[in-house]
């Protein structure tokens, strides 16, 4: 991050060494008492000539697909994105959010910015209640918390630990999730505890300033079923391409890759030109004019309603025994099963062999493999299936993939 950023300064709650000059917040604010009133000016002038398309913050993705990138977004992104948060949802009159990502993750983007919009309260949650979370649903009850806008893998902690067993927090109104895909079986969890809160899923990666499309829940799903992540927000378009032809798609149950447009748009990758092109394209439908989109590199596809659905990162679409396999299929349909508390599906090409990685209180393989041949093809079948009591997590709390493709089995 140094290296890419080249700070002039750092602010750390650390007093470890650092090659940049390092203030400590404490000493940070001693600082801003004794500042003098030309330095006032000297502010003053920088937010006169301040313009919305100025960076606002930088943030690194988690890497799971390669080197992280430096996602640079602007203040207009960022307040495109709490304008539509604000007219598309229901939040209480005066928000109370639980903060569960850290500031290094975009999902807490919309807990900071979302409730300075708002008027609403930021509680933070200490991190340790994520890893031993008896003390988690107290403290959300303490602070009369209304709103959680977290990541799945947060929301699947409250089931694998059975949290509502101890405590319900009852002021709990609306539930937002987003990171990956949420297993049904989870969200049904969730809602019959919660009978009266609304539940969205949200859409969207880094480049487009967090998220850029939504699915209200409108009641209880099979467990099998994929949540559709729904329709773009005001503002945003959001469509298929063909990664082949760069032709969109508009047929139901045709994949295609998922592109979007808008001023949710971040301004590209810090000090990476090459990346930055790669990925902000020019929409090839429009030629008299620049009219960049962003290509997300995930797969989609509409229902018959005009739904769009999730299906998987295009990196992780394999060719195997002939056939085109989404590992995103074969891990919904495990995710479904009530032993299992995560899973995820890795290809070693130098093997040509599908893993099955999953995490549950005991070893099932027999009951994971009645439950795929039950629900899909029979080419869709892991060749290895291997049993962890946790998988990896990276930085950002999604399943390390990287680690779990590098394990020699």
């Amino acid at each position: 991050m140094l290296d890419t950023l080249k700070p002039v300064c750092c602010i750390s709650a650390s007093t470890r060494k650092l090659p940049v000059e390092a203030y400590s917040f404490d000493s940070l604010l001693e600082l801003a008492v004794g500042i003098e009133e030309s330095d006032l000016e000297s502010v003053k002038r920088i937010r006169e000539l301040a313009i919305d398309t100025d960076p606002l913050y930088a943030i690194f993705t988690s890497g799971s697909t390669g080197v992280p990138k430096s996602v640079l977004v602007s203040h207009r992104s960022v307040i495109d994105l709490v304008h539509r948060f604000a007219e598309s949802f229901p939040f209480p009159e005066t928000p109370v959010m639980a903060n569960q990502a850290p500031f290094d993750f975009d999902v807490s983007v919309k807990d900071i910015y979302n409730s300075l919009n708002l008027g609403g309260t930021v509680v933070v949650v200490p991190k340790s209640y994520f890893v031993m979370p008896a003390a988690l649903f107290p403290y959300l009850q303490e602070n009369k918390v209304n709103v959680l806008i977290w990541a799945v893998s947060a929301l699947r902690i409250v089931q694998n630990f059975k949290l509502f067993d101890a405590c319900i927090p009852e002021c709990i109104s609306l539930v937002m999730f987003s990171g990956e895909i949420m297993p049904v079986k989870c969200l049904n969890y969730l809602m019959d505890y919660w009978k009266d809160a609304t539940f969205v899923n949200l859409y969207g990666p880094t480049e487009i300033t967090c998220n850029c499309s939504s699915y209200i829940v409108q009641g209880r799903l099979n467990d099998t079923d994929s949540i559709p992540i729904g329709n773009s927000f005001a503002n945003t378009e959001m469509f298929l391409i063909d990664p082949d032809t760069m032709e969109r798609i508009r047929k139901a149950d045709e994949k295609g890759e998922i592109c979007v447009k808008g001023s949710c748009l971040a301004l590209g990758y810090y000090a990476n030109p090459e990346q930055t092109d790669s990925a902000f394209v020019q929409d090839p439908e429009v030629t008299a004019y620049r009219d960049l989109m962003y290509r997300t590199g995930d797969l989609g596809y509409y229902d018959e309603s005009g739904n769009l659905y999730y299906a998987g990162r295009k990196d992780h679409q394999i060719k195997h025994m002939g056939h085109r396999i989404e590992m995103g299929e074969i891990e919904t349909v495990v995710n479904a099963l009530g032993e299992i508390k995560m899973c995820c599906a890795v290809y070693k090409e130098s093997k040509e062999m599908i893993y099955l990685f999953y995490s549950a209180d005991k070893a099932c393989d027999d009951v994971i493999i009645g439950q795929i041949r039950k629900c899909l093809p029979a080419y869709m079948l892991p060749n290895k299936f291997v049993y962890m009591r946790e998988l990896p997590m990276n930085a950002h709390a999604k399943i390390d993939r990287k680690k779990l493709a590098e394990q020699e089995i």
